[in-house]
């Protein structure tokens, strides 16, 4: 069967591509070095040969041996002499009618010079290029002058064959040549070094692979809910996803910048920033509950970290209220329990044939379960709140804790807005009431007393106990997640609490021993016990964005 053809892969196209244009640079360089060269040997054949002919004709012995019957005998053995020191291919010193005194091939003395002389008979030197008895050569043609008047008395051509020339060249481009070959292979070696490295790190794919790989990265990126960043070395943020800007509360601007500078809870801030992997810690921002995961990506050193996130806020709300289920139904097992033991008692009571006191006794028991209720009806419009309320009353009891509305509660029915979710109020009231009544238990004359009071555009929930109190140094600390004072597992409460109030845009706040909130009858207490208040506006504040406000 035949297989598609694979495309090459970037790195071998790209090694293809730097070859060629290694090769055809060294090319353009060569082409360029060997025109500038012969140019080069072009001038200087012509200026040597021009210096030589100007000496040779001012010179005094060369005007001298003219001068004699037999200008040859002086001037072909002093010729020559020049010659071979200047390296010169040949001198040949004539006449003004063109009869040549000297030749490097003495067979040509007496013969006629082969070239141009008209411009030396008149007086100027001048260069060409002629073919003559020894073949092309570059020549200079000067006058010999003698006496005041300048009198041409004869002409001196001095040459240097084309041949010669060429040989020069030859050797220049030979040199040339093997430069280039050097440079095209330590060009091709290093690119080739290069590539390799590129192939390693694109795992050999082509073009058309990298960037469907990057279309798919991208889409997959942002088409998952849980947060994804990723960490270089620096512990910088280098990549980010949608799902980890809304679980962080961050936006584009934090990319680049390092994880500790972004504000986040010190406690997530180091879970970020861990060397060592993080398995399935929950960790709270100012408005969600985040579950990370954290894994280091080494290759020979640490080169960054790679994070997950995953909202838990949802699920931690669930199991709060599914806790609240769970209490409500053990306080209604418990009542069930007690009013069957009430019933038996009212029963034996008739069969005894005490019926006055029979209905005596069932009258105080229902008076004494009605009141609260009708107090709580009465005064809490809100029907989940005042669910919750009577569920804790019920559990408060079970425990030997008093939970006692305060006189001056007061929520109308339709007061709260859509903005203020009931599973928010839940969620404070409840948490504050638990632990208040963890903390009266067991104490003496133990109670928990509630307001829950909207007046004034804000809604006010207060809860106060008798318990032993809060200690000063750790007022800063209740809210955090994890701080207990019943062991280990305990520490959410309050900090859900805070959670919650900061995305109502709210405060919360810790009354010191023997202050007060102002707040009616809960305003005040006694020595020891703790007194959270809780003040919720009942208009959205759409500008507010910081976290809860928390005061002690």
């Amino acid at each position: 069967m035949h297989l598609p053809h694979r495309p090459r892969s970037l790195a071998t196209q790209l090694f293809a591509m730097q070859v060629v244009l290694v090769a055809a640079v060294v090319a353009g360089c060569g082409v360029f070095a060997y025109v500038t060269g012969r140019a080069h040997t072009d001038e200087t054949a012509r200026k040597q040969v021009l210096a030589t002919a100007h000496a040779l004709a001012d010179s005094p012995s060369v005007r001298e041996a003219i001068h004699t019957p037999d200008p040859s005998a002086a001037l072909q053995p002093y010729a020559e002499r020049v010659r071979h020191d200047t390296g010169i291919d040949f001198i040949t010193i004539m006449n003004p009618e063109g009869i040549r005194w000297t030749h490097p091939d003495p067979a040509q003395i007496g013969m006629r010079f082969l070239g141009r002389r008209d411009p030396a008979l008149r007086g100027k030197t001048f260069t060409e290029t002629y073919t003559g008895t020894l073949g092309p050569s570059v020549r200079a043609v000067t006058p010999i002058k003698d006496g005041p008047d300048g009198r041409i008395i004869g002409l001196v051509s001095v040459g240097i064959t084309v041949d010669r020339i060429s040989t020069e060249v030859t050797q220049q481009v030979k040199v040339l040549a093997l430069a280039s070959g050097a440079a095209l292979v330590l060009g091709g070696l290093g690119t080739y070094v290069i590539n390799a490295r590129l192939r390693r790190h694109t795992h050999g794919m082509n073009a058309a692979e990298l960037s469907r790989m990057h279309d798919y990265h991208q889409a997959a990126l942002h088409a998952v809910r849980e947060g994804l960043l990723m960490l270089d070395g620096a512990r910088r943020i280098a990549l980010m996803n949608d799902g980890g800007r809304e679980l962080l509360g961050l936006d584009e601007s934090a990319v680049g910048r390092p994880v500790a500078e972004l504000g986040l809870p010190a406690p997530l801030t180091g879970a970020l920033l861990a060397s060592e992997p993080r398995v399935d810690e929950v960790h709270m921002t100012d408005d969600r509950i985040v579950v990370v995961n954290t894994r280091p990506v080494v290759g020979g050193e640490q080169r960054g970290t790679v994070i997950t996130l995953r909202d838990h806020t949802e699920l931690q709300a669930l199991s709060g209220e599914l806790d609240s289920e769970r209490g409500f139904t053990q306080a209604l097992r418990s009542q069930a329990h007690e009013a069957a033991n009430r019933l038996h008692t009212v029963v034996s009571l008739i069969e005894l044939g005490r019926v006055a006191e029979a209905v005596e006794f069932a009258t105080a028991e229902l008076e004494l379960a009605q009141d609260l209720t009708d107090r709580v009806v009465g005064a809490v419009g809100e029907p989940v709140l005042a669910a919750l309320l009577l569920g804790k009353a019920a559990q408060a009891n079970e425990r030997g804790v008093e939970l006692v509305l305060a006189e001056d509660s007061r929520i109308d029915d339709g007061v709260l807005p859509p903005t203020l979710p009931p599973r928010d109020l839940v969620t404070i009231l409840g948490n504050l009431i638990d632990n208040a009544v963890d903390a009266a238990q067991g104490g003496e004359g133990a109670r928990v007393t509630v307001t829950a009071l909207a007046d004034g555009g804000e809604l006010l929930l207060a809860v106060r106990d008798t318990g032993a109190g809060v200690d000063p140094g750790d007022r800063e600390e209740v809210f955090r997640r994890g701080w207990s004072t019943r062991g280990p597992g305990r520490g959410l409460g309050l900090a859900l609490v805070r959670q919650a109030v900061h995305r109502a845009h709210g405060t919360i706040e810790l009354t010191p021993p023997g202050g007060g909130s102002g707040a009616g009858d809960a305003g005040g207490r006694g020595v020891g016990g703790a007194e959270f208040t809780v003040r919720l506006p009942l208009s959205a504040r759409p500008g507010r964005t910081a976290a809860a406000e928390v005061s002690s």
